[in-house]
This record gives structure tokens, C-alpha cells and sequence, in this order.
């Protein structure tokens, strides 16, 4: 525990866009982040919307993941180590509505759980599905990689001024409150495909009108997440080691005494790697068991 002066650092983008069907979600999030991070390779989609992020393929070269159901937690988690594993510079989630609402998501999997584990108490069911969205919700977080999510909303037509019939994308189709998890939440209106900042901690689009997402969005938010001191990350603790009480001698370096000492080909350069060991590791009794083992296998046999 520390108390220190509050740094900005640098960050990696966690934004959510919100809209109806057919408001323009997918298009406005590759074209978002391909001004994040410049290259099309870099960007991966975890499509869970029939294939649709193909349809954009003309774009540029990025990766999918189609994802079927079931949408548990755990998918959607296993489909975002895949792209870290893979180097992947920016995750699109499209859509992270599934993972709440679709075939095998957690309002399924909590009613199924309620049958078999709860005597039907849906309540009670949670207890065990709340932990798992959660895992969920801080992947998305604590990720070391930008990611936009694409989520549902739910459809609403309403009689405008001018007695036409507009179709209105209301609640998202989430948990409650999972906007305010993230960095930046964007709403798109279906009619126009413009967006605005129902939550915004960038202050990128602070009294900004309605806008078209696209490259140059990407751009003003990446200069906002590079602005800021670089995390380093803290260096592993070193273990030490006591030797025939003297003096501790740290860990790594009994482990680089064995390296080189197991390179060795013949007696010669065992003999010759041993005298360049300090005194304090030669005295470790790891080392030393370790040099008399490839002595004996390393010496020629006389017959």
C-alpha cells in the first residue's frame, strides 16, 4: 500500500457502441479502430452475429473469430486469449449482447442453474452466474489491448413532430449498468447513424454535436490514450538464497550458473565455465552437485 501523487498514465481504450440493428455498430467500429491503431492485421472481430463483420472485408485485412452459441462468459473469454495470444492490438466484440441475452448466455444459464442447483429460485440461481459475468466484464477491463464493444439495444418506435414513425434504440441489451464500465460509451441513432456520448471519460467528445464514426474518431482517442506516462511494468522479485551462511546470493544467479554450466560439451569447458562462476555460487550445494554430475558424464571412459 502507497501513497503517491495521481499520475496519468497511459491507457489501453474500453468503449462500448450502442445501437439498434442495422444503425451502422459494425462499420463504425472497425473504421474506429483502424484509427487506433493503423493497421488492419492488428484488428480482430469476435463475431457472434452471423459472420456479418465479413460483409466489411473490402475494408482491409482484419481477423474474426465467429463465435456460436453457447454465448457463456467463458467463450467470449477463451475467443479474447486467443487474439492476445496472437498479438492482436484491438478486440471488437461484436456482439456483447449475446454474452448476456443470447443461446446459453447468462440470463439462460442462470434459469437452467436455478432447475438444477436452486429448486427453481431464480434469485438464488445468481450467487453462481453473477461471478461468472464478472470474469466477463474484468477480461474486458484488464486486457492489455484495446477493445470496443458492439451492443444490442432494445427497439422503440415513437410518433416525431412531424407524424412520422421513428424507430428509437432504448436499453441496451446487457446488465444493467455495464456502459459505466467502460472508458467511453457511444449511442447510435438508426435513422441518421450519427453517434453522441451518453458516457464519456476522455472528454474527446465533451458538447461535441452528433458525429459519424470513423478513422478519424479512432485517431482523437488514441491520442488521448497515448497522452500520459508509460507503464512500466514492475520487475519480477528476485529470491534469495543462503549458502553455508554466507552471504545471500540472489536466485537468478544460481539459475544462470546452471545455463551455462549445462552448455557445456565437454570436461574442457565445463572446467572452463566453472572458474568463471563467483566463489559464493560455486559454494552453492545445487552447483556443486550439478558440476560433479556433468564431470562424470562429460569425462572419457577409459577401457
Amino acid at each position: 500500500m502507497e501513497l503517491k501523487k495521481a499520475t496519468r498514465k497511459q491507457v489501453k481504450l474500453k468503449l462500448n457502441i450502442s445501437a439498434p440493428s442495422g444503425a451502422g455498430k459494425t462499420m463504425g467500429a472497425l473504421l474506429m479502430a483502424k484509427g487506433l491503431v493503423g493497421e488492419w492485421p492488428k484488428i480482430a472481430v469476435i463475431d457472434t452475429e452471423n459472420r456479418s463483420a465479413s460483409l466489411y472485408s473490402h475494408l482491409g485485412d482484419f481477423l474474426t473469430i465467429d463465435l456460436s452459441a453457447p454465448y457463456s462468459p467463458e467463450r467470449y473469454i477463451e475467443a479474447i486469449d486467443m487474439c492476445l495470444k496472437n498479438g492482436i492490438e484491438c478486440i471488437i466484440i461484436d456482439s456483447s449482447s449475446h454474452e448476456w441475452s443470447g443461446a446459453g448466455g447468462c440470463l439462460e444459464m442462470n434459469e437452467k442453474t436455478a432447475q438444477v442447483r436452486f429448486k427453481g429460485n431464480t434469485w438464488s440461481a445468481w450467487s453462481d452466474t453473477t461471478p461468472r459475468h464478472d470474469a466477463f466484464v474484468n477480461k474486458v477491463l484488464q486486457s492489455d489491448c484495446h477493445i470496443i464493444t458492439c451492443t444490442r439495444s432494445k427497439m422503440e418506435t415513437v410518433m416525431g413532430d412531424d407524424k412520422r414513425v421513428k424507430k428509437l434504440g432504448m436499453k441496451d441489451l446487457q446488465r444493467d449498468g455495464w456502459e459505466y464500465e467502460l472508458t467511453v460509451s457511444l449511442s447510435i441513432d438508426r435513422d441518421t447513424h450519427m453517434a453522441i456520448a451518453s458516457k464519456d471519460r476522455t472528454n474527446v467528445f465533451e458538447k461535441k454535436d452528433p458525429f459519424l464514426i470513423n478513422e478519424e474518431t479512432g485517431k482523437l482517442i488514441k491520442a488521448w490514450c497515448d497522452t500520459g506516462v508509460k507503464e512500466v511494468p514492475a520487475p519480477a522479485p528476485v529470491r534469495e538464497v543462503k549458502t553455508n551462511g554466507k552471504p545471500p546470493i540472489a536466485d537468478t544467479s544460481i539459475a544462470n550458473a546452471k545455463t551455462e554450466l549445462n552448455l557445456a560439451t565437454s570436461f574442457s569447458e565445463l572446467q572452463a565455465e566453472w572458474v568463471k562462476l563467483p566463489k559464493e555460487v560455486q559454494a552453492n550445494k545445487e552447483i556443486v552437485a550439478l558440476k560433479n554430475e556433468l564431470k562424470k558424464k562429460l569425462t572419457p571412459q577409459h577401457s
